[in-house]
């Protein structure tokens, strides 16, 4: 199964999604909490691994569909560090169809390429096996020039986890050059994961869960929200094209709030000389470090 699927649209389908391009806004950073795998499996009364593969099937839909109907950037939050609690069966069936999935993306990076999309995995993956963590290392790597699409895979991911490393971050980097004053709310958003993202636009969860499980919890403050009954793998175009048509209803109710927190963050960064040499050499080296271990452990 491709990473991004061949998907068909009937000409009703094609015509609502140019009907919705042309007459609203379009999110630029779409995130799923893709939620229903296992009660999916079960209503199938199939392996949950197999639950948890056609699960992945439908992100690759998803992907086209964003594809085409204009988003840049998807988040998906594939598997939380808390899954771990789970039995030692289901994670090793995981962590298997993960090997799997990032196989096959290596085998199709030209494919990937073509429709410039680029893979990065949020997430803490020194907690993965080893030989996972030199697929994931490697598949960044791999399309580390794509700048069409941005696939952001959070995998071994808490919020709580990425806040403690953005934490763990600049104490490890508090040598060079960074004064105590420079530590503020700024500077910690920059230390995240998702240091290269914007906050997403449009958070839709599936399966009737109306939570966010400590997914993404410090990038979601003018985020719309969207909840839905069905499960994840039976998700279909138009549940995509009515999460999209919700945003474009509420978004309007969060734009004074968005522009507000965006003056406050570029008063923010110039009260404490946020853009100065000193702080964006700082920056750098977080970014050079960070693509420093992803070719450390490819290559391993």
């Amino acid at each position: 199964m491709s990473w991004v699927s061949d998907y068909r649209y009937t000409w009703l389908e094609s015509t609502t999604m140019q009907v919705l391009r042309a007459c609203g806004h379009i999110p630029h950073h779409v995130a799923f909490v893709m939620d229903g795998n296992r009660r999916f499996a079960r209503s199938q009364q199939i392996d949950k691994i197999e639950g948890h593969s056609r699960g992945f099937a439908k992100l690759a839909d998803c992907l086209r569909w964003c594809l085409d109907i204009g988003v840049r950037e998807v988040t998906t939050f594939a598997f939380s560090i808390e899954n771990f609690k789970r039995s030692s069966e289901e994670v090793e069936g995981l962590f298997n169809l993960a090997r799997e999935k990032f196989a096959r993306l290596l085998e199709e990076t030209e494919r990937l390429n073509e429709h410039g999309i680029r893979i990065r995995i949020i997430g803490n993956i020194g907690l993965l096996p080893q030989d996972l963590q030199k697929l994931v290392a490697t598949a960044m790597l791999s399309t580390e020039q794509n700048d069409k699409l941005f696939l952001n895979v959070a995998f071994a991911y808490t919020s709580r986890d990425e806040i403690t490393q953005a934490v763990e971050t600049v104490l490890r980097h508090s040598s060079d050059d960074l004064r105590p004053e420079d530590i503020n709310e700024r500077l910690m958003e920059e230390c995240l994961y998702t240091r290269h993202s914007p906050p997403p636009d449009l958070v839709f969860r599936t399966s009737g869960e109306t939570r966010l499980s400590d997914f993404m919890m410090w990038q979601l403050s003018t985020s719309v929200l969207y909840f839905s009954n069905v499960l994840w793998p039976q998700i279909t175009f138009w549940h995509f094209l009515a999460s999209i048509l919700a945003y474009q209803r509420d978004r309007w109710q969060l734009d004074d709030f968005r522009r507000s927190e965006r003056l406050q963050s570029l008063q923010l960064a110039k009260s404490h000389d946020f853009y100065s040499e000193r702080m964006q050499k700082f920056l750098a080296i977080i970014d050079e470090d960070r693509r420093k271990l992803l070719v450390r452990l490819a290559a391993n």
